[in-house]
């Protein structure tokens, strides 16, 4: 069973990309091409890339360019990242986690200015906050804590009453440095601490308290939990993700029209419960695969009758 931790909060601060919105498509596909225009690995760019502005991943990158360079880029890269919303969903559980949070204190922190944020919060399907502090509302960058400072002031509670949720290093760095827990969404957070993890939302649950406060119910596999696991995977998928084996060929079967074939007098017909592969017998040609004379033409061999 999953391990339940409860937090109580006056108010939570929302990270977008990774936390509610899996942009990661999107965010690849440009910055990508960005670094192989600038001669860098893309591999390596990607792993700091998340959580930042793009100013200020450059700056990391490239640390002997001159500042108003990157944040020329940065324009031309924030306008392609704004026109493109292909592949851009809400991480699973984002929709009854935002639909639960209505009438609740709440605020989007996101390194994506107004326009981007408005543009992937739509392409999702999910409500955009009131309350928002973006890019372009703060001199620092994360994982500089000012914009969730400045979400907590805005929302009226003291940093250490507010909850952050991120997925990124950057942003868990700077829910930290504000003063406030943080709840990590997603595979990116889990090696930064976060004080709990969650693989995504479905695993959060949000009640109102009655002086207008809010609880946490946060659902966690424990570790090794292979039979939590197994509950949430498709009926017939082993713990590879795949379909097991029995299962694809009784699909293929069924598609194709064809049977098992039936049992020779005296034998006992195939073993039960195991796939058989029936190879349909081909008639004409001559020396051809799976012609006269090949081993390949018939399910059954038949053995020669002894002579004398």
């Amino acid at each position: 069973m999953p391990a339940t931790t409860v937090l109580n909060a006056n108010a939570l601060l929302l990270d977008m990309d990774g936390t509610l919105v899996n942009s990661d498509a999107v965010v690849e596909r440009v910055w990508r091409r960005w670094a192989e225009a600038h001669g860098l690995d893309p591999e390596e760019a990607l792993k700091v890339v998340h959580g930042r502005q793009g100013y200020a991943t450059m700056a990391v990158l490239l640390p002997e360019r001159p500042v108003e360079q990157n944040y020329a880029d940065n324009r031309e890269l924030l306008a392609q990242e704004t026109a493109d919303v292909e592949g851009v969903v809400p991480v699973p559980g984002a929709p009854a986690f935002m639909a639960a949070l209505a009438g609740l204190p709440h605020a989007l922190v996101t390194s994506a200015d107004e326009g981007l944020a408005q543009a992937r919060m739509t392409a999702a399907g999910l409500p955009m906050p009131r309350t928002r502090v973006t890019a372009e509302l703060v001199g620092a960058s994360k994982p500089d804590p000012e914009g969730f400072l400045k979400g907590a002031a805005e929302l009226g509670h003291a940093p250490a009453d507010c909850i952050d949720f991120e997925d990124s290093e950057a942003g868990i760095t700077a829910g930290r440095a504000a003063g406030m827990r943080v709840v990590g969404v997603g595979p990116r957070a889990a090696v930064h601490a976060p004080t709990v993890h969650v693989n995504d939302l479905t695993q959060v649950r949000i009640e109102a308290l009655p002086d207008g406060a809010l609880r946490l119910l946060v659902d966690r596999l424990r570790a090794g939990d292979a039979g939590a696991r197994a509950r949430r995977r498709p009926p017939g998928v082993r713990g590879s993700g795949k379909p097991a084996r029995c299962e694809q060929r009784r699909s293929v079967r069924a598609r194709s029209g064809r049977a098992r074939p039936p049992a020779r007098p005296g034998s006992a017909g195939p073993r039960a419960g195991r796939a058989v592969r029936v190879v349909p017998e081909r008639t004409g040609g001559s020396g051809g695969r799976g012609g006269p004379g090949s081993s390949r033409g018939a399910a059954v061999s038949r053995r020669r009758p002894r002579r004398g």
